[in-house]
């Protein structure tokens, strides 16, 4: 079965437990609800099995790699064990190298500081901003947004066939848009640029989360993902591949951890052999509890089964947009079309109504969670909105005042932890807010759209 095709027959498990999940939150036209937390491609909760372990963890707590106490020597091998933990999560082939950083954002960063100093990076105007910006020293392509993911590789061919001089070259892409929730081909576009010679990184941070990655399967050269989209706390993240440009560079923090030898030269200086392991990139403290976690993470969807997992988010995602397919005011943002494979992740725009209110309803009056602005993929919403993908934007906001239109759109998000319930009640609360409008007066209050509590209900 492809990893990016759920299977039909699969039965659907329940949601996986996670924090938060009990909690409540007042609405402005009174009462209190249980929170629906619809915004996972932001952040996901923590699942309740990723919090147990570690509070578990908590008490051992001790320094690694740098202590001969029991408890050091204890966090030192947990630290490892989760390394090799996240390398069997995503399929690592023996000489790769799992770096860990704070994010998907740090980790394309680090990749961004190692690349050969003639390197051209090929990136699509649709990827996220983690994806689109760290290569700030290296020749950059920006590829147009493809509307097939046949065209993504063909665009992507020509691009690497016409490149000049021909030199190193790396491919970045994302496994699922943060917009559409789109699979993109990355197999395919693996294939293209290692026959001309280029190297792929997979922005996996939408994707991880959803579907399984195998490093080997999909061909890729590296992956990168956060901890706080797969269920875990903040403040974690991972850049797993080839060690060679790993290696050859130089460390991307300097400091304690990454060197293996400093001595004092005569002359004044100071002479530094660096690690030639995943420390080389891992200067300083490292952060025991977040990489645990994003282990414990890993642990705790592999065991749950991906293939029940899917089946249900895919569920859920048809019940969406069946909802949102019967409002004719309302626009699901998308790339390849109705039928492309994609995962919880769903943006859309309502007629008549500017998104950040809308976003402010739902919140106010039904308690659920969403977004709303241009995703930090501001060329991709641009372009899906028909403006030009040029245009500076700005996350948050416009100026524009409640019900006045706006080029930021609304996006639902969720994942395993997500109940039908909540599915339900935002099918249920869009088709009242754009058949009745809002029951509460909003204003416009440093870039976002909040409740006028003191206008009261309309």
């Amino acid at each position: 079965m492809s990893v990016f095709t759920a299977a039909a027959d699969q039965s659907l498990c329940a949601p996986l437990p996670v924090l938060g999940k009990d909690v409540t939150v007042p609405l402005v036209t009174g009462g209190e609800v249980a929170y629906a937390a619809l915004d996972y491609a932001a952040s996901a909760p923590a699942l309740q099995r990723v919090w147990d372990d570690v509070a578990a963890y908590a008490p051992y707590y001790g320094s690694v790699h740098r202590g001969a106490g029991y408890l050091s020597q204890l966090s030192t091998d947990l630290f490892e064990n989760s390394r090799a933990t996240v390398a069997e999560f995503l399929g690592c082939r023996a000489d790769d190298q799992v770096v860990f950083t704070r994010s998907t954002t740090d980790s394309l960063n680090l990749l961004a500081a190692v690349v050969p100093a003639d390197c051209q990076v090929f990136v699509y105007e649709t990827e996220h901003h983690a994806s689109l910006l760290p290569w700030r020293d290296a020749r950059v392509t920006c590829l147009n947004a493809p509307r097939t993911p046949a065209q993504a590789v063909e665009t992507l061919e020509r691009a690497l066939a016409d490149r000049e001089p021909y030199g190193p070259a790396l491919v970045c892409v994302t496994g699922a848009s943060n917009v559409t929730g789109e699979l993109w081909p990355v197999k395919e576009l693996a294939a293209a640029a290692h026959a001309h010679g280029a190297r792929i990184v997979l922005d996996a941070a939408q994707l991880a989360p959803h579907h399984p990655v195998d490093i080997v399967e999909l061909d890729v050269d590296w992956v990168a993902f956060s901890g706080h989209k797969l269920y875990a706390p903040f403040g974690s993240g991972v850049l797993a591949g080839r060690a060679d440009w790993l290696q050859q560079a130089e460390p991307y923090l300097a400091g304690g951890g990454a060197s293996r030898k400093v001595a004092r030269r005569a002359d004044g200086g100071v002479d530094v052999e660096w690690h030639s392991t995943a420390a080389r990139h891992e200067a300083g403290s490292p952060n025991v509890i977040g990489v645990y976690s994003i282990a414990s993470a890993c642990k705790a969807l592999t065991e749950a089964g991906f293939d029940g997992l899917v089946a249900r988010e895919q569920h859920l995602v048809s019940t969406v947009r069946a909802g949102l397919a019967g409002i004719p005011e309302v626009k699901v943002l998308s790339l390849f079309g109705d039928d492309a494979p994609r995962v919880g992740v769903i943006s859309f725009v309502v007629e008549g109504w500017n998104s950040s209110h809308f976003a402010a309803a739902l919140s106010a009056e039904y308690g659920i969670g969403v977004r709303d602005g241009l995703f930090c993929a501001h060329p991709l919403v641009r372009t899906l909105l028909g403006s030009d993908p040029q245009e500076v934007g700005e996350c948050g906001a416009p100026e524009a005042g409640p019900g006045e239109g706006s080029l930021n759109a609304i996006r639902v998000s969720f994942g395993a932890g997500t109940p039908d319930e909540h599915i339900e009640r935002f099918v249920r609360a869009v088709k009242e807010l754009v058949s009745k409008g809002a029951r509460w007066k909003y204003r416009t209050e440093d870039g976002r759209c909040v409740p006028d509590r003191g206008a009261g209900q309309r």
